[in-house]
C-alpha cells in the first residue's frame, strides 16, 4: 500500500503495478522531471482556479460549495468518456513522450458495485477539500498537511494497519504544528484560538475521507481480477471519478439544491466561473494522473519529498495567487506541521538503514 511506502493515503489510488519503459520520444530521465513540474504546476493552477470557480459563484457564503466541488467531477467524468471515446489518454505528453491507449475497462457490474465505497470515499475527499479550500484556502493547506494523523488513526482502527511506535511519534509534532497555525497574538500579546471553522472542520473531513480511500483502495486492488478486468490504473481513477460524480449528485440536490437555478443562471452568463470551473476539473484530473507518472519511478524517500515540497509551493503560490499573508504563527505552524509529516513518512527507513549498518 502507499503508507507501507511512506507516501500518503490520498496517493494510494495512484498505484501503478507496470514497470517502467522507454517511451517513443524524450528519455524517461527528461520525462520524469516534466512530469514533476507539471504535477506541481497542476496542482497550483488547480488551487488558483478552485478558488477563482468559488469566488465567482459568490464565495463560501454563497451555498454552492458542492455544487462547485461535484461539478468539478462531472468535468473529470466527461473527460474520461472522451479517452474512451478516442482510445487514448494524453497525459504522457507532457513529459514530451507518446500517449499511451486507454480502452473501456472490462469490468462487471459486481466490480462498480465493490467500487462504489472507494469512489465515495475519494468524492467525500475531494467535496470536503473544495469546502476546506474555499474557507481559506492557506489554513485549509495547513490542515491538509495533518493527513497522516487521521490516516494512523483510522489504519489501526479499521483495517489493522498500524503505523510503526517510531511513525507515532512524529504524529504529536503535526498536531502540534496545526495546532500553533492556529494561535493568534492580540494587542495584549497574549495568544488565543483563532482560525477559519469551515477550513478545520472540512480539512479534517477531508483528510478522514482520505484515510478511508487509502484503505478502501488496498481491499479493492487485493482482489486480482478487477485489477485486471480495470485494465490498468488511469481506467480505475476514471471510473472512481465518474462514479464519485454520480455519488455527489443526489448529495448536491439535498443540500443545494435550491440554488441550481442561480448557478446555471450565473454558469450561462459568467465566462470566468465557465473557465474556472472547466480549468479546476481538468487540472484535478491531470495532476492525479501524472503524480501517478512521477511517484511510479521514484523511491519512496523522493517520493515524501516531493509531496512535501508540493505542499510548501502550494501555500506560496497561493499567498501570492490570493494576496492573503500567513501570519507568523501560521508560518511557524505549517513549517513544523510540514516537517512532522516528511519526518513520519522517513523515519522507519532512516531507523532501518541505521540498523542495517550497525548488523553488518
Amino acid at each position: 500500500s502507499a503508507e507501507g511506502l511512506g507516501l500518503p493515503a490520498r496517493l494510494s489510488i495512484f498505484q501503478v503495478t507496470t514497470t517502467s519503459k522507454i517511451m517513443a520520444g524524450a528519455p524517461d530521465s527528461v520525462a520524469l522531471l516534466l512530469f514533476f513540474v507539471f504535477w506541481y504546476a497542476g496542482n497550483m493552477k488547480y488551487n488558483e482556479y478552485n478558488t477563482a470557480a468559488l469566488n465567482a459563484v459568490g464565495g463560501k457564503t454563497s451555498g454552492l460549495t458542492m455544487t462547485v466541488a461535484t461539478m468539478q467531477l462531472g468535468v473529470c467524468a466527461v473527460y474520461a468518456f472522451i479517452m474512451w471515446a478516442v482510445k487514448i489518454n494524453p497525459a504522457k505528453l507532457f513529459g514530451l513522450q507518446m500517449p499511451e491507449k486507454q480502452s473501456v475497462p472490462k469490468s462487471t457490474k459486481a466490480d462498480l458495485i465493490k467500487s462504489i465505497p472507494l469512489a465515495f470515499c475519494a468524492a467525500g475527499a475531494h467535496a470536503a477539500t473544495v469546502f476546506a479550500l474555499g474557507g481559506d484556502p492557506l489554513f485549509g493547506q495547513i490542515v491538509k498537511s495533518a493527513e497522516p494523523v487521521l490516516a494512523a488513526v483510522v489504519g489501526t482502527i479499521f483495517y489493522n494497519k498500524a503505523p510503526s511506535f517510531y511513525k507515532v511519534c512524529c504524529l504529536p509534532i503535526i498536531v502540534g504544528g496545526v495546532a500553533f497555525a492556529s494561535l493568534k497574538k492580540g494587542d495584549d500579546g497574549s495568544y488565543s484560538l483563532k482560525f477559519d471553522t469551515t477550513a478545520l472542520v472540512f480539512g479534517m473531513l477531508a483528510n478522514s475521507f482520505a484515510a478511508f480511500k487509502g484503505g478502501e483502495n488496498s481491499k479493492l486492488l487485493s482482489d486480482k481480477g478487477i485489477a485486471e478486468r480495470y485494465g490498468g490504473v488511469g481506467n480505475q481513477f476514471a471510473v472512481t471519478q465518474i462514479v464519485g460524480f454520480f455519488i455527489l449528485l443526489p448529495i448536491l440536490f439535498v443540500t443545494e439544491g435550491a440554488m441550481l437555478p442561480t448557478f446555471f443562471e450565473k454558469l450561462k452568463t459568467d465566462s470566468s466561473l465557465q473557465f474556472n470551473l472547466v480549468m479546476s476539473g481538468l487540472c484535478f484530473y491531470i495532476y492525479n494522473e501524472l503524480a501517478t507518472y512521477t511517484l511510479k519511478v521514484t523511491g519512496a524517500v523522493t517520493a515524501s519529498v516531493a509531496n512535501t515540497a508540493k505542499r510548501v509551493i502550494v501555500m506560496v503560490y497561493m499567498a501570492a495567487v490570493t494576496g492573503k499573508v500567513l501570519t507568523n504563527e501560521q508560518k511557524m505552524g505549517s513549517a513544523i506541521a510540514i516537517c512532522g509529516v516528511l519526518l513520519y513518512s522517513l523515519i522507519d527507513d532512516l531507523l532501518k538503514g541505521k540498523k542495517k549498518a550497525k548488523s553488518s
